[in-house]
């Protein structure tokens, strides 16, 4: 491959293993914020223990994911600086501001409600993970906004070789941003209830003591992954609209594309058929048909698979251009660029990240395994000879 295939493929790579913690966050965050709300209300300790449980498996796949976004931000930098060049007063606008929200405002409500289990009070504890919850889909929004933009260049104009903006709202109300942004939430969604119906549906097949913990979980799972699913395939095909006005030809002659599109909506067809027709109707009886419960594991990784193919399809579509119309790839690369000096950072960026997801996936399997007896996240203060043992120690 020549230096472009490469500096492509290596954003490909890396821009789907960082969707992979990025559409988990936004699908688990919500979940445990439910989870909370219903313990305060109620103030059943099964709740308190579910939102620890799932709550610290949040936790893991945020602080890995992290990292993995750091890479992103780097490779703009790193491979693309005719994108900066050319239209980094638009595209570093939403950026930026998803930056500000994500390091500062969400981080840091995120470090309130890790710690400040038992020392905050609980209705400030609990708008604390609504902050984070809150937080975390305004930064979504900013990247769509940001991504939409290289999709279609609404409000700007050309002007001595680079982009400027003429007019912000045009940029937030951009047709290739107002079905996309619910078609990736409803994504988030199915994804964060799918993993949470699907490690439920294994610890009950593999009959727990947990038996109440993980038949509410197993429900709450299903009935997020049913509306998640819905609002996914209504506005995937909702986007059909103005990808035909304003890239016609998206998939034409583009096997990527093309491929990505038809298994993406393969898979969301299976997806809604298991969930919608098969699961919800039978949530009542769900937990205790142990028959079933393979099935909803099997079920578990494909909104991952979708979500992969639904980010390429989107992306390849729009070869030769990264911003639709006005810069193409090649006139996007940065100068100086070699082969090897790619392949060098392809390689080395395509092992950390890929050694993250594993890692995030053998500490969230481990979390599961051993369930919600040894979570650490919330655990109340030792009694005071434990701690006076520990002190001594």
């Amino acid at each position: 491959m020549d230096v472009l295939d490469l500096a492509r493929t290596q954003f490909a790579v890396t821009g789907s293993l960082h969707f992979l913690f990025v559409v988990l966050t936004l699908g688990l965050a919500p979940l445990v914020a439910i989870m909370q709300t219903v313990w305060t209300v109620r103030g059943n300790p099964v709740h308190e223990r579910m939102t620890r449980f799932w709550g610290q498996i949040y936790v893991i796949n945020y602080a890995l994911g992290i990292v993995t976004g750091l890479v992103m931000e780097f490779q703009f930098g790193l491979n693309w600086s005719g994108l900066s060049h050319y239209a980094g007063d638009v595209f570093g606008a939403p950026l930026a501001i998803e930056t500000l929200g994500a390091f500062f405002l969400e981080s840091t409500f995120l470090g309130l409600w890790i710690f400040g289990w038992h020392r905050l009070p609980r209705g400030l504890h609990l708008a604390c993970i609504w902050i984070v919850t809150l937080t975390a889909y305004a930064s979504a929004f900013w990247i769509m906004v940001a991504n939409s933009f290289l999709q279609n260049p609404a409000g700007t104009v050309d002007r001595g070789g680079h982009l400027e903006l003429v007019d912000f709202g045009a940029l937030l109300t951009n047709p290739m941003l107002t079905m996309a942004l619910p078609h990736v939430i409803g994504a988030a969604l199915l994804t964060g209830g799918s993993v949470v119906m699907g490690a439920s549906a294994y610890n009950l097949f593999r009959r727990t003591a947990e038996q109440e913990f993980f038949t509410k979980s197993l429900r709450l799972g299903v009935a997020v992954a049913a509306v998640g699913v819905a609002v996914t395939v209504a506005f995937g095909f909702a986007q059909f609209g103005p990808v035909g006005q304003f890239q016609p030809g998206k998939f034409d002659d583009k096997p990527l594309a093309g491929a990505g599109l038809g298994f993406m909506i393969l898979i969301g067809e299976l997806l809604q058929f298991v969930i919608v027709l098969f699961l919800l109707p039978v949530i009542r009886w769900l937990p205790r048909w142990r028959w079933a419960h393979p099935i909803v594991m099997l079920v578990t990784p494909l909104p991952f698979l979708a979500a992969v193919l639904g980010w390429l399809a989107r992306e390849a579509g729009r070869q030769p251009w990264l911003i639709h119309g006005k810069l193409t790839v090649a006139d996007a690369m940065s100068p100086g660029l070699t082969s090897g000096m790619v392949t060098a950072s392809l390689i080395a960026f395509t092992a950390v990240l890929g050694l993250l997801a594993v890692v995030d996936y053998v500490l969230i399997g481990r979390v599961v395994r051993r369930g919600p007896a040894t979570v650490a996240l919330g655990a109340g203060p030792a009694p005071e000879p434990e701690r006076a043992a520990a002190l001594s120690l």
